[in-house]
């Protein structure tokens, strides 16, 4: 790019927003704020005043500023496939908030779409940047647990009635799903990235009769993997107060556990590394109860994925995996069959 800082604009100035800000703030060095978009007039002012980040009173005036180099998308995940062609046509690359968008069919649109363009695409699945997730895929790649035979994945959340007050919330029209895709997703996607996904899945989901929602804040399923391994999902956000997620593989050679923001080694020959994790991770009655360390290492990879000309971290194409997943879980649930991925 032949420029010291990543020249960026913001749209969506949400809740979302928090930990994105709180990061960007320590990223001046890399990355230089442009302007900050919603399209309400008082969320844009109470941005500036909060932030100190400038904003603009247009979408347009991002898109054609040919000095603006990419698009942080903070929006609502329906509007995404819209957003992200007019980014690609604008020639801006894109670091947006999951999911994809709320369908798999639109979401490999959207991914074709930058990827035609020749644009960068990356989205925030910030739980890959947890220091004892890298620590976890170094394990894995270095195959000290040995070959998968067993998996599971449990994301045991709370939210409040207040949270599902707010207008929309958990319904398919804003949100576009239920506990999966809207908070699952994070680990879901850890679970993807580390072991890969499986080639076959069942599952149940429903709606607890705590909440007048339209989508499922309660899903178990069950898979089986290439080689033969087998697993669980769990998922919901009915479990009072909220419990750290938690992912258990166990190999021919050990079992390794990430519980929140912790991890357990346990090898056959005795062997064991523990490192420890404090601090909520976002599963109780304040979802944006979380450190911001993940979002800055996330958001720096993607600055110097654009500057280097690579694929960030969290491509796009890599976030396909866990929609593939989701998408076949509730269709297994919905059909009630079993349902093989492609």
């Amino acid at each position: 790019m032949g420029k010291e800082r990543l020249r960026l604009g913001i749209v969506g100035l949400g809740m979302a927003s928090q930990p994105h800000v709180l990061a960007l703030a320590e990223l001046t060095d890399r990355i230089e704020v442009v302007g900050g978009f919603s399209p309400s007039a008082d969320r844009r002012a109470a941005f500036a005043g909060k932030t100190g980040f400038p904003v603009v009173a247009s979408l347009q005036e991002l898109l054609g500023d040919a000095g603006v180099e990419a698009i942080l998308l903070l929006t609502p995940p329906t509007t995404h496939l819209e957003l992200v062609s007019q980014c690609a046509a604008a020639g801006k690359h894109v670091l947006m908030e999951k999911p994809v968008e709320v369908t798999l069919e639109r979401s490999i649109a959207l991914v074709e779409r930058m990827e035609q363009a020749g644009l960068r695409l990356g989205v925030v699945f910030q739980h890959r940047f947890r220091p004892v997730v890298r620590r976890l895929r170094s394990v894995l790649a270095e195959g000290a647990i040995g070959d998968l035979v067993a998996a599971s994945a449990e994301i045991r959340w709370w939210r409040p009635p207040a949270y599902y007050a707010q207008p929309g919330r958990g319904m398919k029209a804003r949100d576009g799903g239920g506990v999966l895709i809207t908070q699952a997703i994070h680990s879901l996607d850890v679970f993807c990235t580390l072991v890969g996904a499986p080639v076959e899945v069942g599952c149940f989901a429903a709606t607890s009769p705590m909440r007048r929602i339209d989508t499922e804040d309660i899903a178990a399923g069950m898979l089986r993997f290439a080689n033969g391994a087998v697993g669980t999902i769990g998922a919901t956000t009915a479990a009072y107060p909220g419990f750290p997620e938690r992912i258990e593989l166990s190999g021919t050679l050990g079992t390794a556990t990430l519980e929140g923001n912790g991890l357990k080694l346990l090898y056959h020959d005795g062997r064991e590394e523990i490192l420890e994790g404090d601090g909520p991770t976002g599963g109780g009655a304040d979802p944006m109860a979380f450190d911001h360390g993940p979002h800055k290492a996330l958001i720096a990879d993607f600055a110097a994925a654009v500057t280097e000309g690579r694929d960030p971290d969290t491509s796009g194409r890599s976030a396909l995996a866990v929609h593939r997943l989701i998408d076949a879980l509730l269709r297994s649930a919905a059909e009630h069959r079993l349902v093989t991925l492609a």
